[in-house]
């Protein structure tokens, strides 16, 4: 469907199910009609003929997590600091009780020391009043062991809840793998310590022709081509590799502990799966390819600092495209390359 007609439909069917017409209403029916997030299209089904705000919202925050970051946050941080501040009250609570319990035996020592005898009767009255005492203690004691309990089971429910929304933060809603802002933390992470500069490696993949496979087949198509390749890459290296879609039709991997031979055996491996690979409609039999990808490689000790890595890595790509695209171009093979060898005898 050409994105225009997409557009009209979109619009149109919002209007049918009384949907608002607000930016985040369409996105939602975006997805869901193109059909690149199914998941999201039967969330949005299940809702029925008349889904309310609060329903689309909720759709909103468990499918584009990325847009909701503050608020999530902000809900957490409330949640924790009215925990602690109940904990608080808890602890103070049971030290007025321990206390008293102190003071209470502290009297009846006293008393028993100022007084020469001691009758039976005295003596019952006194184990009592412990006795008393010390079963309002223990029970006070029982009630903020099981009030703590909950407090830690909340918090550690709001944890979790973070987690979640940590690991949607740094997943592309598309092909479900890491997104741009994980990739950007994991590449920083590289320069973080010299040691890690070695035998580190950025793998850039760019699709071919893509914006003509769009304007071709429309953008349902592109995002399946996408979601395609996304899984190809994923599912055939190893799991140490890192895997991240960081724009378009662009993905980025870091490989570590491996030679820039190893490194490009790697990029090509995946190049021809992905040239192998046929984009066939199975409703429909249409075929969508050739597909091809072009790749460029840059070690991590080629460069000073995350972005001079990710630049030089982007070079080779380019040398890919305008050598006839397909290809793997590692960046050590650039004329006038600039490398940091020295970086090999560097001491600490």
């Amino acid at each position: 469907m050409p994105q225009k007609d997409t557009a009209g439909t979109v619009l149109a069917t919002m209007r049918k199910l009384g949907v608002t017409g607000l930016p985040r209403n369409y996105e939602i029916f975006y997805e869901a009609l193109t059909g690149s997030n199914p998941a999201l299209g039967l969330a949005v089904i299940a809702l029925g003929n008349h889904p309310t705000q609060h329903q689309l919202d909720d759709i909103s925050r468990r499918f584009f997590a990325q847009h909701h970051g503050q608020g999530v946050v902000e809900q957490a941080r409330e949640v924790v600091a009215r925990e602690l501040e109940e904990v608080a009250a808890l602890l103070r609570s049971e030290r007025t009780q321990v206390e008293k319990y102190g003071r209470i035996l502290n009297e009846t020592s006293d008393g028993l020391s100022s007084r020469s005898s001691i009758s039976r009767e005295l003596l019952h009255k006194i184990v009592g009043a412990v006795a008393t005492a010390t079963s309002s203690t223990l029970e006070r004691g029982k009630l903020v062991e099981s009030a703590l309990s909950d407090k830690s089971a909340e918090l550690e429910a709001v944890k979790c809840k973070l987690e979640e929304y940590k690991r949607l933060a740094d997943t592309d809603p598309l092909t479900q793998i890491l997104n741009r802002r994980a990739f950007d933390k994991e590449i920083a992470r590289i320069y973080s310590n010299r040691k890690d500069i070695l035998f580190n490696a950025l793998i850039l993949a760019d699709i071919d022709n893509f914006k003509k496979i769009n304007d071709r087949f429309g953008h349902p198509v592109g995002d399946r081509i996408i979601r395609t390749i996304a899984d190809i890459f994923q599912s055939s290296v190893r799991r140490d590799v890192f895997v991240a879609r960081t724009g378009g039709e662009e993905f980025a991997m870091i490989v570590e502990g491996s030679s820039e031979d190893t490194t490009v055996e790697i990029a090509e491996r995946l190049r021809k799966l992905v040239e192998q690979t046929r984009f066939v409609d199975p409703a429909t039999g249409a075929d969508y390819g050739p597909v091809t990808v072009s790749m460029g490689i840059c070690m991590a000790n080629e460069a000073d600092t995350a972005d001079d890595l990710y630049i030089k890595a982007d070079r080779a790509l380019y040398r890919s495209k305008v050598g006839g695209r397909n290809r793997v171009t590692r960046h050590s093979s650039l004329p006038n390359h600039s490398s940091n060898k020295w970086l090999l005898y560097r001491k600490d």
